[in-house]
């Protein structure tokens, strides 16, 4: 069995949980600016859980997700190396950094995913300068429309880096058919991705899609939710949440041979330890 990579966990989600509000339109990527000290704590905190794969905070950082905020429009780029300066400072230089590519749109809304020429003339010049920026790979990740997260991982591709590609059913399970998703899976591994993930999703969503992924001879891994949005607080995690049935449930992914495991809505550095523990074990 291939050594299992370990992802991180989220970084909006866990700023709300150390009180810190991520509001609309610039969500997390405001913290560039107001905090960079937890930010890089953050990151910090996952690598001694025991990640070894960092997601840089450019989930919404690109020149489409900044343009309705004036202050940070015109500094994207600069905050996107920001972003990726500050977690390689924060972890372990022998670690991986990957850059985080987003929907342009809502993530939970793939029905506001616009025309092809702006997916394409977006994601391109996006994932160009997180290339720049000096990460190790490419993410394109929670990506419910299957159109556009193949636009993504191409233009992702064109920079030469590793490319992941992480899609999402919706903290609902219900954005995308099974067979599309792994419809679309097979189109990305044929263009070249290296890992075909499923993420922002029910926890037993993903295990039920794991094995299937892995009849394709792709290499999989998943990072799941835990909790539920909310309205006013943004998400809730709370109920099935525990670090613990979360290892577990991360575990029962590795058996069915994920490669590439971690957390995120609702997950913090706790999941993390413990998924990673459940590996070691």
């Amino acid at each position: 069995m291939a050594p299992v990579q370990l992802l991180d966990g989220p970084v909006g989600t866990e700023l709300a949980r150390r009180s810190v509000a991520t509001p609309a339109p610039q969500w997390s990527a405001q913290v560039l600016d107001s905090a960079p000290e937890l930010l890089g704590r953050i990151h910090a905190d996952y690598a001694e859980a025991g990640a070894e794969v960092h997601t840089a905070n450019t989930f919404r950082t690109s020149p489409w997700s900044l343009r309705r905020v004036p202050a940070m429009a015109d500094r994207w780029q600069q905050l996107t190396q920001l972003a990726v300066s500050i977690v390689r400072s924060s972890v372990p230089v022998e670690h991986q950094v990957a850059g985080s590519i987003a929907p342009l749109e809502d993530c939970y809304r793939p029905d506001l995913s616009p025309p092809v020429a702006t997916c394409r003339a977006q994601h391109s010049h996006f994932a160009a300068a997180l290339a720049e920026a000096g990460v190790d790979l490419l993410l394109c990740e929670t990506f419910p429309h299957p159109g556009e997260s193949l636009i993504a991982v191409e233009e992702a591709l064109r920079t030469g880096l590793p490319v992941w590609l992480s899609l999402t059913l919706g903290p609902s399970g219900d954005l995308m058919e099974q067979a599309v998703l792994l419809q679309t899976a097979r189109r990305a591994a044929d263009l070249g991705v290296e890992v075909v993930l499923v993420n922002c999703s029910p926890v037993d969503s993903i295990s039920a899609l794991l094995p299937k992924l892995r009849r394709l001879g792709l290499r999989t891994g998943g990072y799941g939710n835990v909790g539920r949005p909310d309205p006013e607080k943004g998400w809730l995690a709370s109920g099935d949440a525990s670090a613990e049935a979360y290892a577990q449930a991360g575990s029962r992914w590795v058996e069915a041979g994920a490669e590439v495991v971690g957390g995120c809505c609702g997950t913090g550095p706790e999941h993390i330890r413990a998924l990673a523990a459940a590996l070691r074990s």
